[in-house]
């Protein structure tokens, strides 16, 4: 946004602070608020503290440090207001679970380490976040964020006491900060449609039994390395031996296939060509198969119901089934890619496919959020001072869709969408 687009906005926006910011107990910290959203939505290449208060007629860069990076506000009713102004308004079909790296130089911003990094393809020194977004083809907003640290700073006493991690936070799989976001939204009253992830997550039998056991549906994307058995395969159990010995527990007599050997087993004639959603370039079409399996694999765990029994000697040993979702591009020579869901066995395959697809969005986010409102600018260093950040962007990215969905309002957008965004369909 120009300068011009952010003065028609500005009686919006501090009704928007008021109301999202009003946890924060002081005045003067909630108009430091409405300055730094201004800021991370003004045009400009950089949106570090310094950048933005030159540009801003009431910037003042001493004040808005201290306000993200010293200030003890708390960040998560804040957190919590946006996802009780934004989830009625995007009304999602399905929160993505997802994350992002940060690259940063040195060794003394929180979280950073050497990791293989996605976004440049190569090892490198950078941040991670989880995130979880709610989401449709038209709209999304992100609802929680999860700073993941790496083991090596679970010991390092100095590099926690000069970035001020708290003593309780420890290093967590990014699975499983996926699963406090939920569990956190879950205590504010708020449950997903569906989940969605990728692969880095999807693959992960743990992370897919915790979901089932929240009851929480989900369509997740996995490698094509993860093994299953066929639907109708059941598991049978030898004769016991003796009249005294113990009796032998069910299992599955036949190996496990990959999923790819079992898309592979389908031939061309078992896809079927599926339109998701319309494009800028015309309807987004590809071929998909879909049946139902019995993911398998030492990693898999029984369910909770057959744990139970089992307990008591009787589990049958069958694993449960869900979906497979294959597609197989027309001009591929084999499939690509590869969902399994635990959505009701009577669910069309048209409602797999668009959920499935449903990421897209998430990367517009990311987009939005990095380039066109900061969230990779911050030059702070602390625990505080990065969820104050990360909050604050969230709020940013929050207040311009609510713009977009207005009808009442001309539609603003960031520096690095303002080309490429999606109108919405009535």
């Amino acid at each position: 946004m120009d300068a011009h687009q952010v003065n028609r906005v500005r009686a919006k926006l501090a009704l928007f602070v008021a109301d999202v910011f009003a946890s924060v107990p002081r005045k003067d910290q909630r108009a430091k608020g409405d300055c730094y959203l201004r800021g991370l939505m003004l045009d400009g290449r950089r949106k570090s503290i310094q950048a933005m208060a030159s540009r801003l007629p009431d910037g003042n860069e001493q004040n808005l440090q201290q306000f993200v990076n010293q200030s003890t506000w708390d960040p998560v009713p804040v957190q919590r207001h946006i996802c009780e102004r934004m989830l009625p308004l995007v009304e999602p079909t399905a929160w993505v679970i997802d994350d992002v790296s940060v690259p940063k130089d040195g060794r003394m911003s929180v979280a950073v380490a050497p990791q293989y990094c996605g976004a440049l393809g190569k090892r490198a020194n950078y941040q991670a976040a989880v995130s979880v977004h709610a989401a449709t083809d038209t709209a999304s907003c992100p609802l929680q964020w999860r700073l993941f640290l790496p083991k090596e700073w679970t010991q390092d006493s100095d590099r926690r006491m000069l970035t001020r991690v708290p003593p309780e936070v420890t290093h967590r799989e990014k699975w499983r900060l996926a699963l406090d976001m939920l569990d956190t939204l879950a205590e504010w009253c708020m449950t997903p449609p569906v989940v969605v992830a990728d692969a880095a997550y999807g693959t992960n039998s743990r992370f897919r039994a915790a979901l089932s056991d929240r009851g929480i549906d989900y369509v997740l994307a996995v490698r094509a390395d993860v093994v299953a058995h066929p639907f109708d395969a059941t598991p049978a159990a030898p004769d016991r031996n003796g009249a005294t010995g113990c009796w032998p527990q069910p299992r599955y007599r036949q190996p496990a296939h990959s999923v790819a050997a079992l898309a592979a087993g389908l031939g061309h004639e078992a896809f079927t060509a599926v339109t998701w959603r319309q494009g800028s370039r015309g309807e987004l079409r590809s071929r998909f198969a879909a049946f139902r399996v019995r993911p398998a694999g030492k990693a898999v765990e029984r369910p909770i119901r057959a744990a139970a029994s089992a307990e008591q000697g009787w589990w049958d040993g069958a694993l449960p089934d869900c979906w497979l979702l294959i597609e197989w591009p027309q001009d591929a020579e084999a499939p690509t890619d590869y969902w399994l869901s635990n959505l009701p066995p009577d669910t069309p395959i048209a409602d797999l496919v668009r959920l499935a697809k449903v990421r897209w969005r998430i990367e517009h986010d990311y987009r939005e959020l990095k380039h066109g409102l900061g969230l990779d600018h911050f030059e702070g260093r602390s625990w505080p001072g990065w969820h104050h950040h990360i909050t604050l962007v969230t709020a940013a990215h929050a207040f311009l869709t609510e713009q977009r969905l207005s009808p009442k309002v001309p539609a603003p957008a960031s520096p690095s969408t303002r080309s490429s965004m999606p109108s919405r369909t009535p």
